[in-house]
């Protein structure tokens, strides 16, 4: 019995409140809000902080890129945050389940569904490569160090190889400034030996069978982490969260050590101010905000419904979000010390030397590691970083849609059978995912990543933020917060909310159409086919908002049209608290004739005629519907 109230009172329980300990219980609850913060940190903080910000950054000025992009945070990117974890924690619902704020708009739920389902499958090839170059790097000499593989070409120029001399290695400046033609081992050996990449993106060939093993290997980890919902990855995240940071110490103290990593640094942060006036630099930085913080994803309503209600979310949203922007600024010098090495050693600019996205991470960085002594040290830290990163993103895209179909579901059966529904998902993004350890499976990945998480993410969001604030209602919304969190929105979030933040969205949607280019990747661009299945994936999750808003219209009551949105767009019965004893003010449950009457006739037994009272309100379930716990009814 004490362990029981023990676990009541750790979930945010006090003694005899039994609903609320089982409702806690059944769905789950963070252990602590550290394992809330840092899996929240792990879920923000990914592979795009590595391979994407240090390269925007240094293309789009340097320093002078530090201005935009901490505009945009303090703008668009905080206020966001806090949107998204407040609107999941009020409620404690999933992605779906929160939009009994107003039904008609449950169709961003289900497109945040599919973005992540879109992310989890490619995410975790991804993941999978950063393996692969885990595993084979466990060796005396990496393999990508010299040109004398089998899968080798003419062309390539190693920077260690035995048989350069000091005048071949002088051409090795010559032929990156002026011919174009050499190419390191690390290139060869991720296009012709680990991708054995096809020449078209419809040309499939064989599955790359050591990939599909290291992707069996990701889905299973994800999945051990996930076995127990958040009860199981809220403690590996204590792991997963922190361990990177130690690694980009550990590389950044070898990195500034090295000769020319202060010219890459400098490449990186030296300012240069006539940019600032270009408004692609400002495109760019709210995109980097936008998508770096995982927002429209379906995640941090997710994670959130998993916090005590009274829980300072205002408090975590800033210190989540600095975090994973300081986190960005950090790895880029940890990744520019290393390419100013390289740089340095072959005698050209860094520019040259200077990539991003998969060509940053398993060709230019594992190049430079060569360079360095006990290289497969470094690039066993290094990648193992990338992996964990990747984790870190992966649990909550996998636990956004097991929240989402457990809650939606919602019935007794289906959440003691959550660990089976982790698995089915599990196997199923594994099943999808195979086709991207072929040889053009990497085509496929780019293509995924650049249509089906893009331009549909932002107008998710856009829509979102118009839902809540003009249609459910501003001042409702913050009456609601001011519910949970004890004070009401400051000013400042309350402006960005109805008026910056979504004209910030707005901005970046049209700056997303406006720099639109068709994809490519190096020499090869994609045939019209392939980008029309790019569009119809992005189409695919924001189709879902205007098919469930008429679905919902034509279902609602109402003789006219305008009734029937009127109802459609109108906040659920059950919208609110998920637990009884929140559920104060408006939201406080009516006593029913029959309980009123019952506590007329029997005076003298008030404590019965309380507990029946209680047992007639309406009690949330484990989907969130309310139902009568009456037996005569």
């Amino acid at each position: 019995m004490a362990d029981k109230c023990s676990e009541g009172l750790l979930n945010g329980a006090v003694p005899g409140e039994q609903g609320k300990q089982e409702k806690s219980v059944k769905r789950g609850n963070w252990g602590n809000q550290i394992e809330f913060v840092l899996t929240s940190v792990g879920y923000a903080v990914g592979l795009g902080n590595v391979w994407r910000f240090p390269y925007l950054c240094y293309r789009n000025g340097g320093g002078a890129f530090m201005f935009p992009y901490f505009i945009m945070l303090v703008f668009c990117g905080i206020p966001l945050f806090f949107m998204e974890l407040s609107f999941g924690q009020f409620a404690s619902q999933g992605c779906l389940g929160v939009w009994r704020v107003s039904p008609m708009f449950k169709g961003v739920g289900y497109g945040m569904m599919v973005v992540s389902t879109y992310i989890g499958i490619y995410y975790n090839v991804v993941i999978c490569i950063a393996f692969y170059y885990f595993f084979v790097s466990m060796t005396r000499v990496l393999p990508w160090t010299y040109c004398s593989n089998p899968w080798n070409t003419p062309d390539c120029v190693g920077v260690l190889d035995g048989n350069l001399s000091s005048r071949a290695a002088l051409n090795i400046s010559q032929l990156l400034n002026t011919t174009q033609k050499r190419t390191s081992p690390s290139e060869e050996y991720w296009r012709r030996y680990v991708l054995n990449l096809s020449d078209d993106i419809g040309n499939l060939g064989e599955v790359r069978l050591p990939l599909l093993g290291c992707l069996g290997v990701s889905w299973v980890v994800v999945f051990l982490c996930l076995i127990k919902g958040v009860k199981s990855s809220g403690k590996v995240v204590y792991f997963t969260a922190t361990f990177p940071y130690v690694v980009l110490t550990i590389l950044f103290v070898r990195g500034i050590t090295l000769e020319g990593a202060v010219t890459g640094i400098m490449y990186y942060l030296t300012p240069q101010w006539d940019k600032i006036l270009n408004a692609k630099v400002w495109g760019d930085a709210a995109s980097q905000i936008f998508y770096s913080l995982g927002c429209a994803w379906g995640g941090l309503i997710t994670m959130a419904s998993y916090n005590k209600f009274n829980n300072n979310c205002y408090r975590d949203s800033i210190i989540i979000s600095i975090t994973n922007c300081a986190t960005s600024v950090y790895a880029g010098f940890v990744i520019f010390s290393i390419l100013g090495f390289m740089a340095n050693h072959l005698g050209v600019d860094v520019s040259k030397v200077a990539d991003h996205g998969p060509g940053l991470a398993f060709v230019a960085y594992p190049e430079a590691l060569t360079l360095l002594p006990i290289s497969p040290l470094w690039s066993i830290l290094f990648f193992f970083m990338l992996i964990l990163l990747g984790l870190g993103t992966q649990f909550c895209l996998l636990e956004t849609l097991v929240t989402a179909i457990v809650d939606e579901v919602g019935n007794e059966w289906i959440i003691r059978k959550k660990t089976f529904v982790t698995l089915g998902v599990a196997v199923a993004g594994f099943l999808l995912g195979v086709p991207l350890t072929t040889q053009a499976g990497i085509y496929w990945l780019l293509l995924m990543d650049n249509y089906a998480a893009s331009f549909s993410l932002v107008v998710i969001s856009c829509i979102m933020c118009v839902a809540i604030m003009y249609i459910y209602g501003h001042r409702n919304y913050f009456k609601d917060i001011e519910m949970m969190l004890g004070f009401p929105p400051p000013l400042f979030f309350q402006i960005c909310w109805r008026f910056i933040s979504p004209a910030i969205i707005f901005f970046i949607l049209v700056f997303t159409v406006i720099q639109y280019r068709p994809i490519s990747y190096n020499d090869y661009v994609y045939p019209t086919w392939a980008i029309s299945i790019g569009f119809l994936m992005a189409l695919s999750s924001v189709i879902c908002i205007p098919i469930y808003a008429i679905y919902k219209v034509c279902r609602s009551e109402g003789d006219t049209l305008l009734e029937r949105l009127k109802n459609a767009t109108k906040a659920s019965k059950d919208w609110g608290p998920a637990l009884p004893e929140h559920r104060s003010g408006r939201y406080a449950p009516a006593f029913s004739p029959s309980t009123e009457s019952h506590l007329e006739v029997q005076p003298l037994q008030p404590e019965k005629g309380q507990s029946e009272a209680a047992a007639a309100s309406p009690v949330q379930g484990s989907n969130g519907s309310a139902h009568s716990q009456d037996s005569r009814l």
